[in-house]
C-alpha cells in the first residue's frame, strides 16, 4: 500500500515553527515596547522630582510652599529610589528617610543599613544612570538613583516565560500527537494485515474445500463441472480482492455506475451465505435502479460489504433486518443502510470511523475506517451515522455525486 504525506507533513511542521517564531518575536517586541514606554514615564517622574529639588535649592521660599508638590510626586513613585548627596551618601529628603520602595530587614543597625543602601545604589546605577540635581552654576549637589518598578520587571520577563511555557506545551502536544499518530499507524498496519487475511481467507478456504471434493469426485464428470464453476467463482472473487487492495493509496478510476446494482450484487452474495451464520437475517433493497453515480464499483462493493458485516455483528436477535434505500436528492444520490441491531452509544458515533476502534472482542476496527476513506477521499462523498439508539438499531447514510450523463 502506498503511503504518502511525508513532504506535506514536513511543510506543515515547518509552517507551524515559522508561525510560532513570528508570534514569539511579535510578543517580545510588543512587550519590550511597553516596557520602554513605562521606563520613560518613570524617568520623567524622577526628573520632575529632581526639578522640584533644584527649585528648593535655588530659591529662598520655605519648604512648606512646595510640600504639596513633593507629596504628590512622591505618592506616584512605585519604583525603587534613593536620594544621595554628590558623594553618594544617602540624604533624608524623601519622607525623612532618603529612600523609597527599598525593602530591607527592619532590625538593621545604622552601619548595616548604610552598607545595604550603598550596595543598593551600586545595583541601581547598573539599571539607570543617576539623575543629577544641580545649582544654576552647574554644580552637582545631589543625585537620584532609581530602578524599575515591579510592573516593568514583570513585563520584561513575561514574554520569555510565555515562550518557555509555549515551548513546553508544544513539546508535550507534539509528543502526544506523535504517540497517537504512531499508535494509529500501527493500528492501520495491523488492521490492514488482518483485513487482507480476512478477505483472502474465505475464497482460499473455499478453494481448498473444492480441491478436496475434486479428489473425491474426479471420476464424476458432471460433479467436476459443478465444482469447476464454483472454483471459477472463488477465483473471480480473489481477483476482485486484488483489485480492491491495489486501488488503496492511488486515485481510482470513477465511471458512471448504478449503486443499486452494486448493492444488489453484494446483498445476493451475503443472502446465500446467511444460513451458515445461524441467523435469520433478511436483507432488503429498495430504490431507483436507474440512478447512476460517479463511482468505482470494486471499492464501493467493499464499503457495502463492511456495512453489512457491521450490521450482522450488531444484530443479536434471530430475526434481523438490514434495509437499503437508494434515492435521488437534487444532484446527489443518497443511500441509507439501516439495521435493527444493538445500536451505538451517542458518545461513540464519531469514534467508529477511527482506525483501530472496535466494539467487537475480536475486531480490528478497520472496516468502517476504510469505508470512510473510500467514500470521502476517493468518491468525494460523505458517510455518517444518521441515527442510532441502543437496542433499536443504526442507520448509516452515504451521499454520492450523481452522474452528469443521464441516459
Amino acid at each position: 500500500m502506498k503511503m504518502s504525506g511525508g513532504p506535506a507533513s514536513m511543510n506543515i511542521k515547518l509552517a507551524l515553527i515559522v508561525i510560532g517564531a513570528a508570534i514569539a518575536v511579535g510578543t517580545l517586541y510588543y512587550t519590550q515596547d511597553i516596557v520602554i514606554r513605562l521606563q520613560e514615564r518613570e524617568k520623567e517622574i524622577v526628573k520632575l522630582y529632581a526639578s522640584s529639588l533644584e527649585y528648593v535649592a535655588n530659591t529662598d521660599s520655605p519648604n512648606s510652599d512646595i510640600t504639596f508638590i513633593f507629596q504628590n510626586i512622591i505618592q506616584r513613585i512605585d519604583f525603587p529610589l534613593i536620594l544621595t548627596d554628590k558623594n553618594d551618601q544617602v540624604t533624608s529628603t524623601i519622607s525623612g528617610s532618603g529612600y523609597k520602595n527599598i525593602p530591607h530587614k527592619p532590625d538593621l543597625s545604622g552601619d548595616e543599613l548604610k552598607k545595604f543602601l550603598s550596595d543598593k545604589i551600586k545595583l541601581l546605577s547598573t539599571e539607570h544612570p543617576p539623575i543629577d540635581i544641580k545649582l544654576p552654576n552647574g554644580t552637582v549637589i545631589q543625585k537620584i538613583y532609581y530602578g524599575d518598578s515591579e510592573l516593568v520587571t514583570r513585563l520584561r520577563y513575561y514574554p520569555y516565560l510565555q515562550i518557555i511555557f509555549a515551548l513546553l506545551f508544544l513539546i508535550i502536544a507534539y509528543s502526544s500527537f506523535s504517540y497517537i499518530k504512531k499508535s494509529e499507524h500501527s493500528n492501520i498496519w495491523v488492521g490492514m494485515s488482518k483485513e487482507t487475511a480476512h478477505q483472502l481467507g474465505t475464497p482460499i478456504s473455499s478453494l481448498l474445500g473444492w480441491n478436496e471434493m475434486l479428489k473425491m469426485n474426479y471420476t464424476n464428470q458432471d460433479k467436476v463441472l459443478d465444482i469447476s464453476a464454483e472454483i471459477d467463482s472463488d477465483l473471480i472473487r480473489l481477483n476482485k480482492i486484488t483489485k480492491r487492495f491495489s486501488k488503496i493509496g492511488s486515485k481510482p478510476e470513477l465511471i458512471d455506475h448504478s449503486p443499486y446494482e452494486t448493492i444488489e450484487r453484494v446483498s445476493n452474495y451475503f443472502q446465500r451465505r446467511l444460513p451458515q451464520l445461524g441467523k435469520n437475517v433478511k436483507i432488503d433493497l429498495k430504490g431507483n435502479k436507474d440512478l447512476k453515480a460517479r463511482m468505482n464499483s470494486e471499492l464501493f462493493e467493499w464499503v457495502v460489504e463492511n456495512l453489512i458485516k457491521n450490521a450482522l455483528d450488531a444484530i443479536e436477535t434471530q430475526n434481523g433486518k438490514i434495509n437499503f434505500l437508494v434515492e435521488e436528492k437534487s444532484d446527489k444520490i443518497e443511500i441509507e443502510i439501516s439495521d435493527n441491531g444493538k445500536g451505538i452509544e451517542s458518545g461513540r458515533k464519531k469514534d467508529i470511523f477511527r482506525p483501530g476502534y472496535s466494539t467487537k472482542r475480536r475486531g480490528w476496527g478497520l472496516g468502517l475506517s476504510l469505508s470512510k476513506r473510500i467514500v470521502e477521499d476517493y468518491h468525494e462523498g460523505k458517510i455518517f451515522v444518521k441515527f442510532s439508539a441502543l437496542n433499536e438499531g443504526t442507520t448509516f447514510k452515504i451521499i454520492l455525486n450523481k452522474s452528469e450523463n443521464i441516459t
